[in-house]
C-alpha cells in the first residue's frame, strides 16, 4: 500500500498540469506580442496622437471654438485612455481567432492538456493584458502632445477605482472580442469594425461626458448599451472628478456584471466553435 502511494506521489497532480499548460499558453502569447511591438506601438498611439494634436494643438492655434481648450483636452483624456482599451482588448483576441478558426491553427490550443473553457479564458487574459498596456501608454502621449497652455489637468485621485476600471475595462473588452471571433467569419470582420467599432466609439462619451447628453436625454439613455460609456466615465471617475461622471456605483457594477455575463459566454461560444 505504501509503494502504491508512494508511486502515486509522484505523478504530477492534474492542477499543476492545468497551470504549467496555462501558462505555456499565455507565455506564447506574449512572445507572440514582443515580437510585433513596434506594430503594437504604432497601432496604439496613433489614435490619441491624431486627436490630441488636433484638439489640443491645432484648435487652439487657429482659435476654434470647438474643442481647443485644456478643459476640452482634460475631458477627452479618459475617453482616450478607455477607446484605446477597448479597440486594442477587442481586436487583439478577435482577429488572431479569426485566422486560427479559418486556417485550423487552433488545433494546438485545442489539444493542450486543459479544458476547453480554460483555453478561452487564457485569451481573454492575454487580451486584456494587452488593453490594459494600450491604455497605460496613452499617458505619456496626451501629456506631452498639446499646445503652450493646454496642457490637460489630469491626475490619479482615486487609485483603487483607477485600478478596478483598467482591469474590469481590459478583461470586458477581450471577452467581446472573444465573442465576436466565435461568431463572426473572417471575411465579414471588416464589416464588423465599421458597423460595431466605429459607433461604439463616436457614442462611447469619448469625446463629451455622459451628463452632457443630458440636453438629448432619449440619447443619453440609448448609449449606456455601450459597454465604451462605462469605460470612459470609470476613467473621468478616477482621473477627472472635477468633471461631471456617472456615478461609480453604476460604472462598477455594470463592468463586474458585464465582465461576468460576458466573460460566461464567450467561454460558452468558444468551446461550442472548437468542438463544431
Amino acid at each position: 500500500m505504501n509503494a502504491y502511494a508512494a508511486l502515486d506521489a509522484g505523478r504530477p497532480r492534474p492542477h499543476a498540469t492545468y497551470a504549467k499548460a496555462f501558462r505555456a499558453l499565455f507565455w506564447r502569447d506574449l512572445l507572440v506580442w514582443r515580437q510585433d511591438a513596434i506594430m503594437f506601438l504604432i497601432k496604439v498611439l496613433s489614435q490619441p496622437v491624431l486627436l490630441t494634436f488636433t484638439f489640443a494643438f491645432v484648435l487652439p492655434k487657429v482659435g476654434n471654438g470647438v474643442g481647443g481648450s485644456s478643459a476640452y483636452a482634460t475631458t477627452l483624456v479618459p475617453g482616450l485612455v478607455a477607446v484605446a482599451i477597448a479597440n486594442q482588448g477587442l481586436t487583439s483576441v478577435m482577429m488572431p481567432l479569426l485566422m486560427e478558426l479559418t486556417y485550423k491553427d487552433i488545433e494546438d490550443r485545442a489539444l493542450a492538456p486543459i479544458p476547453l473553457w480554460s483555453v478561452a479564458v487564457q485569451k481573454i487574459i492575454s487580451a486584456g493584458f494587452q488593453g490594459l498596456l494600450s491604455g497605460v501608454v496613452v499617458f505619456p502621449v496626451v501629456m506631452v502632445v498639446h499646445a503652450k497652455g493646454q496642457a490637460p489637468d489630469v491626475h490619479v485621485h482615486n487609485w483603487p477605482l483607477f485600478l478596478a476600471v483598467l482591469i474590469l475595462s481590459s478583461m470586458l473588452a477581450a471577452s467581446c472580442g472573444l465573442v465576436c471571433g466565435t461568431l463572426l467569419e473572417i471575411q465579414k470582420a471588416s464589416t464588423m469594425i465599421v458597423l460595431i467599432v466605429l459607433p461604439m466609439t463616436m457614442f462611447g462619451c469619448v469625446y463629451y461626458s455622459w451628463s452632457a447628453l443630458r440636453s438629448i436625454e432619449w440619447l443619453q439613455y440609448a448609449v449606456l448599451i455601450n459597454p465604451v460609456v462605462y469605460m470612459s466615465e470609470g476613467m473621468r471617475a478616477a482621473l477627472t472628478p472635477q468633471l461631471g461622471h456617472m456615478p461609480i456605483w453604476a460604472v462598477l457594477g455594470v463592468l463586474t456584471l458585464a465582465v461576468a455575463a460576458v466573460g460566461t459566454f464567450a467561454c460558452h461560444r468558444f468551446v461550442r466553435r472548437i468542438q463544431s
